[in-house]
């Protein structure tokens, strides 16, 4: 019966992420964000955040000053300060995470200004607003990776009950079930989470979801330059159309010097 061992952490371990997961969609969903809707227009750099964190707001911030040649970026992964001025906070942090000589590997740029607090300032703007969730909240996206891990831990204790010997009373295809069980419970939380929920966001409210999805049909990228930074925005540098600046963000290998942020 040690499998009985494992069975019991198995439920636990499953019930708390899944209990998790129905709270923080109960909160979700006790939002009321009709006052905010109508009234917020989101900027860019709202728009970034939102849909990708501090670290969208950085990149954005780099592409913007790039298309207005105040900034180079090249495909080596290097930023060279052209136009030492910047025109808001954002830009500014940009320019001091560069540093006085002008020119910077990329990646460190963008962790540096990612944690700047021009970009506390924006969350605690947008929290105020409703539109962001408040640090350390435990979000849907939150339990929806709590329960994803609940789901292997579970599959991971099966089978280590299944791999220890058995009396020959005890057959292996009951045991099998009894994980099954709770293994069932989660996938079934994960399938009832996607048809009501989904998509999941780690940085947007309810509220704020809305607001950047209205932005998204109108963010191909191929059109004017607000179109196209909007695209960034929302989707990221993936959504750069010039291979070169495209290539210029491929470098997240850290060099000597390089303080990186834990990543988003």
């Amino acid at each position: 019966m040690f499998w009985v061992l494992l069975l019991l952490p198995a439920w636990a371990v499953a019930g708390i992420a899944c209990l998790r997961l129905c709270l923080a969609a109960v909160r979700a969903a006790a939002a009321d964000p009709g006052a905010v809707d109508r009234e917020h227009a989101l900027t860019l750099y709202e728009a970034a955040f939102l849909a990708g964190g501090p670290r969208r707001v950085a990149d954005l911030t780099l592409v913007s000053m790039a298309r207005q040649r105040r900034l180079l970026l090249a495909h080596t992964g290097w930023a060279t300060v052209v136009d030492p001025c910047g025109r808001d906070d954002m830009e500014r942090s940009v320019i001091g995470a560069i540093g006085p000589e002008g020119q910077s590997r990329i990646a460190p740029v963008r962790a540096t200004a990612a944690s700047a607090d021009a970009v506390r300032g924006l969350a605690e703007r947008l929290v105020g607003a409703g539109l962001a969730v408040p640090d350390g909240h435990r979000g849907v996206a939150a339990g929806v990776r709590g329960v994803r891990v609940a789901a292997v831990t579970v599959c991971a204790l099966g089978v280590a009950a299944l791999a220890m010997p058995l009396p020959a009373d005890q057959p292996r295809l009951l045991i099998a079930l009894w994980f099954a069980l709770p293994l069932t419970l989660t996938l079934g939380c994960l399938a009832i989470t996607r048809m009501e929920v989904h998509p999941y966001s780690r940085w947007a409210s309810p509220a704020g979801q809305r607001l950047v999805g209205a932005l998204v049909r109108h963010a191909d990228g191929t059109a004017d330059d607000r179109t196209y930074l909007t695209s960034v925005a929302v989707r990221g540098v993936h959504a750069i159309g010039e291979p070169d600046l495209r290539a210029a963000f491929a470098h997240r290998e850290e060099h000597p010097g390089d303080h990186w942020e834990r990543r988003a």
